[in-house]
């Protein structure tokens, strides 16, 4: 089996005009050094055959493969394909039974290829074919790719198709059920082909519903792309807007050929329809034909006209339903009534008389007021002796020797309360003194009274001799009394002098 070991050199699409300007200036030179054309060498000497630098004869090469092959169509497998390269252009080989042809699509050209390589399918590619001289290959710069048939788009299909299963995007569990009636219904199609009408008259027909039809491509380049944006931007509206959120969702198209219906094989639009929040119907083409949007749909329709029945009811039957039910109802109530008529009769007979429930309670309440009238009358005479009793114990004097025992639990409590109010009097006295002495220790006025004087100036005491200007008034505090002064600005501090015997005396302040 062959493969590429390694990607071959881009070939620079400005090298393209450098041969070609080469071509031109290219004759051929014989050996003689005599003009002539060049003589076939199974005729001529060896001699007489012209010189070619490598160049010369690449470029001839070059032009001869381009002008001869300018546009190609070439079937063949795709072989030796390992995805996008570093720079973005994507190598691989075409190959058959007998032989292999180098091939690459550039960055710029590989967005615009409708069908993609893939390793191991069979394709049809057009391009233009020339030589890369730097390594003496030959390579099909190829312009556009397609499925080389229907059998390679059917084995590329079953292997898509295999991957995704793998996944469980197919899977029967994580498909929802529709909505019983929808109140918005979103339709993914063309707005121009017949799909959308029919899906109009058949919803009018059976229920009208507000429908919001999102217009895309339904083939082409660009379908994929489009029907996968319609679905995302469906389910990414809020229903705050003006457009309100859809309850449901179809997508649609006529039939087709699998070419046609490709589209809706991509794999953007599976993981796209994969990832809807939104319930699904795929109406892709007629009932025999299948796309992988079929299997992973909440639910799939043969028809387009088939999609818009199974999204609504009929208005007519459902009127009728609900008309039967209603008379289903209306009839079991009014059964359901006479059932409960005929068993309360029949539990009403079964039931004693109400002359007969009420004669022993009646009886008993007879028997009872007859005795009500003595029982009160002994009562009040047995209330009546112990009043009588309880008076006799009260008198005058015991009423007196109660109040003086209570007049001098009185006096002895406003005792107590004077004996204990005088001593917390002292004790706070006491306190009282105690402060007072320590604010005469703590105070300015008992280092006044030791000759030291205060000076102060509008009621503040000056700290700094340079903070008297001359002529402020100062007031100078001593332990008997105020002395006022003026200032006659900052002299020089005297110098001190040694201090002689204490005689007694204190010096100027000022």
């Amino acid at each position: 089996m062959l493969r590429m070991v390694s990607p071959p050199r881009p070939l620079a699409e400005e090298g393209y005009a450098e041969f070609g300007a080469g071509f031109r200036d290219l004759t051929v030179r014989p050996a003689s050094g005599r003009g002539g054309a060049m003589a076939d060498t199974a005729a001529a000497p060896t001699a007489n055959v012209g010189e070619y630098t490598v160049s010369e004869i690449s470029a001839a090469l070059k032009r001869t493969v381009e002008d001869t092959y300018g546009y190609v169509r070439v079937r063949g497998e795709i072989s030796g394909f390992k995805g996008a390269h570093a720079s973005g252009h994507s190598y691989f080989s075409l190959k058959d039974d007998k032989a292999r042809l180098e091939a690459v699509i550039w960055k710029l050209t590989l967005p615009r290829v409708r069908f993609k390589p893939q390793e191991g399918i069979e394709v049809i590619a057009t391009g233009k074919l020339t030589t890369f001289p730097g390594q003496s290959k030959y390579q099909l710069v190829i312009e556009s790719l397609e499925p080389a048939g229907i059998g390679a788009l059917m084995a590329l299909l079953d292997a898509r198709r295999k991957a995704l299963a793998a996944e469980g995007l197919f899977a029967e569990a994580r498909k929802r059920p529709l909505p019983y009636l929808p109140r918005v219904i979103g339709v993914i199609t063309s707005p121009t082909g017949a799909v959308i009408r029919d899906i109009l008259h058949r919803l009018s027909d059976r229920f009208p519903t507000r429908v919001i039809v999102w217009p895309v491509r339904v083939q082409g380049e660009t379908s994929a792309a489009e029907v996968a944006a319609a679905i995302a931007g469906f389910n990414d509206l809020d229903g705050s807007g003006e457009i309100p959120r859809p309850d449901l969702l179809i997508v649609a198209r006529g039939g087709g050929s699998l070419e046609d219906l490709w589209g809706f094989n991509e794999e953007i639009v599976v993981r796209a329809a994969a990832a809807s929040a939104i319930p699904l119907i795929s109406a892709v083409g007629h009932e025999t034909d299948f796309t992988l949007l079929d299997l992973v749909a909440d639910r799939r329709a043969p028809t387009p006209s088939a999609a818009a029945e199974m999204a609504v009811p009929v208005r007519s039957e459902l009127a009728a339903a609900v008309g039967t039910l209603a008379g289903r109802l209306g009839g079991g109530v009014l059964r359901q009534l006479e059932a409960g008529r005929r068993e309360m009769r029949a539990a009403a007979r079964a039931l004693p008389k109400a002359e007969d429930l009420l004669a022993l309670p009646r009886r008993a309440f007879d028997e009872l007021a007859a005795r009500i009238g003595l029982a009160l009358l002994a009562n009040a005479r047995v209330h009546r002796t112990q009043f009588e009793r309880a008076s006799g114990r009260l008198s005058i004097s015991g009423l007196a020797r109660a109040t003086e025992r209570a007049r001098e639990r009185l006096a002895a409590t406003i005792e107590r309360r004077r004996i204990a109010l005088a001593r917390r009097m002292e004790r706070l006295g006491a306190q009282l003194d105690g402060l007072a002495k320590l604010l005469d220790v703590v105070s300015y006025k008992s280092i006044l009274g030791r000759g030291f004087a205060l000076v102060s100036t509008d009621g503040e005491p000056v700290r700094s001799a340079a903070a008297v200007p001359r002529g402020k008034v100062l007031d100078i505090e001593f332990g008997d009394g105020h002395v006022a002064a003026v200032s006659n600005g900052l002299t020089a501090a005297p110098k001190r002098k040694r201090r002689g015997p204490d005689d007694g005396s204190q010096g100027n302040l000022l």
